[in-house]
């Protein structure tokens, strides 16, 4: 990989990790802190109607799913510019192997190749 692929790939991670911190403003701005009553523009924080509860609590484990994912792929993305810095970026963490561009570009903050991610897929569902 050279200078011109790492400037590539950092903007891609770059790019990606600014969409999801906005996500997780927009998760934290509109659902973390706030009650059902918050959330839903009610008077009283008592759901009316027994459906309301089950909504409410969908509605916070959903945004507690969006912030969760979001805050694992940051971690990613975070780690990958790191890779690029040291120009270990593009080369799998398990077997040392050359990942892919087709996946990087598909997943830029990839850190294992096709065969190990597979192989790690398959250990996990033993």
């Amino acid at each position: 990989m050279n200078k011109s692929d790492f400037d590539h790939f950092r903007k891609l991670l770059l790019k990606e990790r600014k969409r999801l911190l906005e996500e997780l403003g927009w998760v934290e701005a509109n659902y973390i802190g706030k009650s059902g009553r918050d959330t839903s523009g009610e008077i009283s924080s008592f759901p009316v109607h027994p459906a309301d509860v089950g909504t409410d609590s969908m509605e916070m484990e959903k945004a507690y799913l969006i912030g969760s994912a979001s805050s694992e792929t940051l971690e990613d993305i975070d780690e990958a510019l790191q890779r690029i810095e040291t120009g270990d970026y593009g080369k799998c963490v398990e077997c040392g192997q050359e990942i892919s561009r087709e996946r990087l570009e598909a997943v830029p903050y990839a850190k294992l190749c096709l065969h190990c991610k597979a192989k790690a897929e398959e250990n996990l569902g033993a």
